[in-house]
């Protein structure tokens, strides 16, 4: 039997918790993984945002409506009224204005002259909604994602202490011996 069952016990409740609890996690976790990634090259990689574009001036000229025409005038934008709009991104210092469909679709209009800069495909949403388990299902986010976040603290948690624990008797093994050594 070992010197310490408590340690013993311990080690292997930490290990198959830290086994199980991978298991459990593994393909929330890939999602994750895998969408984070896309979303820290959304600023880098123009297929999955649309870089910003500059406008000539910030001075907004524009109305709500002429905003409106101008996007709806793009067919892939799919607008026909303010309900087709999901959010508008006004950047006064580059003299821009982004809309956004609720396709995906942007469209980047000037500011000052209401010219299109840029019309396309904006997919980090959707990569975002993946990321935090929302595209799945409303509740995904909260009873899938969360916990695996949680576990995943957890299995870093067990992880460590799997790591560190033979480094730590190491030290005492080694501390044992000299003290025996200088003090027969």
């Amino acid at each position: 039997m070992s010197r310490h069952p408590i340690r013993t016990r311990c080690n292997k409740t930490t290990r198959k918790l830290h086994r199980w609890g991978a298991i459990l996690i593994a393909l929330p976790l890939l999602v994750i993984i895998g969408s984070g990634l896309f979303l820290q090259l959304k600023k880098d990689v123009a297929w999955i945002q649309p870089p910003t574009m500059l406008g000539q001036g910030p001075p907004l000229t524009l109305s709500f409506d002429e905003i409106l025409a101008i996007a709806g005038a793009d067919p892939r934008m799919e607008i026909a009224g303010w309900s087709d709009v999901d959010r508008l991104d006004v950047r006064p210092e580059r003299g821009i204005v982004k809309v956004r469909g609720k396709n995906r679709w942007e469209v980047q209009i000037d500011t000052a002259t209401g010219a299109v800069l840029s019309s396309s495909s904006r997919r980090s949403d959707l990569i975002e909604r993946i990321h935090d388990g929302s595209y799945f299902h409303d509740r995904a986010k909260l009873w899938l994602f969360l916990p695996s976040g949680v576990i995943l603290l957890l299995l870093w948690i067990t992880g460590v202490y799997l790591w560190a624990l033979p480094l730590v008797m190491r030290r005492k093994g080694k501390a044992i011996r000299q003290y025996r050594r200088t003090h027969p």
